[in-house]
C-alpha cells in the first residue's frame, strides 16, 4: 500500500495548488450532494455528510458552495442533479487492476469517458466481478505527521477499531473497517490530534510492483481518468518502492 498511498496523498496535494483545483472542488462538491439526499442534511446525524463537509472545507471550498451543495442534496434548494454512482472494472500496464468510481448524471457518457482514457493508455475494461474481488472496502484517516509519532497516532485510535498506521511520509494513513471510520475519526477529534480526511477506500489484497517505466505508465492513464468529469476516484493496486517514486520525482 506505501507507494500507491505515498502517491495518492502527494497527488491529492498537488490538485489543491494546480489547474485542477476547479475540477476537485466540483468532485468535492458532488459527494457533499449525494451525503445529503442519501443520509439527510444534517452533518451531525449524517457522519458521511460530515466527513465530506470537513474534506471540502479542507481543500478550500468556499462555505457558500458547501452550504448551498447540502441544500441541493437535501431538497430545500432547487437544481440538485440526480447522482448515480457507477464502479467500472479494468487493467492497466503490466497488469494493474482499476477500480473506478464514477458519479454521474449520464451514463453513457461515464462509460465513453472511461473507456477512451483506458484503451488511449493502454488499459482496458474488464468485465463486472473479474477486478473487485480484489480489493476490500475499508475506512482511511489521513492525519499530518507535524509533531506527532506513529505512536500517537497508533494509541489515539487503537482501541476505536484501527487496523494498522501507516507512515506515508509527511502524514500517517489510518485504516480500519469501513464500519469503524466513524469511531476511528471520532477517537482521534477526542485526543485533540488534526485530520486532513476520513472517508471510505478500497484497499487492495494483491499489489502488482512496478519499475519506473511501468509506474510512469500507470501514473498516465490514472491521470487521464482523473482528467474524466464523471470519475470521482480511482483504485489500483500497483506497489511503488520509494526510489521508484524518487525517480520519478525528479
Amino acid at each position: 500500500m506505501s507507494g500507491h498511498s505515498k502517491w495518492a496523498t502527494t497527488k491529492h496535494k498537488k490538485a489543491a495548488i494546480d489547474a485542477k483545483r476547479g475540477k476537485l472542488f466540483a468532485r468535492l462538491i458532488k459527494n457533499i450532494e449525494v451525503a445529503a439526499r442519501t443520509g439527510g442534511g444534517d452533518p451531525g446525524g449524517n457522519p458521511t455528510l460530515y466527513d465530506a463537509i470537513q474534506k471540502a472545507k479542507k481543500s478550500s471550498v468556499p462555505n457558500d458552495n458547501i452550504d448551498r451543495a447540502v441544500k441541493r442534496g437535501s431538497g430545500l434548494e432547487a437544481g440538485g442533479a440526480d447522482w448515480q454512482t457507477i464502479m467500472y472494472e479494468g487493467y492497466g500496464p503490466n497488469g494493474v487492476a482499476l477500480l473506478i468510481e464514477c458519479l454521474t448524471d449520464n451514463r453513457n457518457r461515464a462509460a465513453t469517458e472511461v473507456r477512451v482514457a483506458l484503451t488511449r493508455n493502454g488499459g482496458n475494461l474488464a468485465d463486472a466481478g473479474s477486478v473487485a474481488y480484489m480489493f476490500t472496502r475499508k475506512g482511511q484517516v489521513l492525519v499530518p505527521k507535524n509533531t506527532l509519532t506513529e505512536d500517537d497516532v497508533l494509541g489515539a485510535v487503537l482501541d476505536a477499531g484501527a487496523e494498522e498506521v501507516n507512515d506515508l511520509g509527511e502524514s500517517f494513513e489510518v485504516i480500519s473497517e469501513s464500519t469503524d471510520l466513524v469511531g476511528v475519526r471520532e477517537a482521534l477529534q477526542k485526543s485533540g490530534i488534526d485530520y486532513e480526511s476520513a472517508e471510505s477506500t478500497f484497499v487492495p489484497s494483491v499489489q502488482v510492483a512496478l519499475d519506473e517505466e511501468g509506474a510512469r505508465k500507470v501514473f498516465k492513464l490514472i491521470d487521464a481518468l482523473d482528467d474524466c468529469d464523471d470519475v470521482q476516484n480511482v483504485y489500483a493496486n500497483f506497489d511503488v518502492s520509494d526510489d521508484v517514486m524518487a525517480a520519478i520525482d525528479a
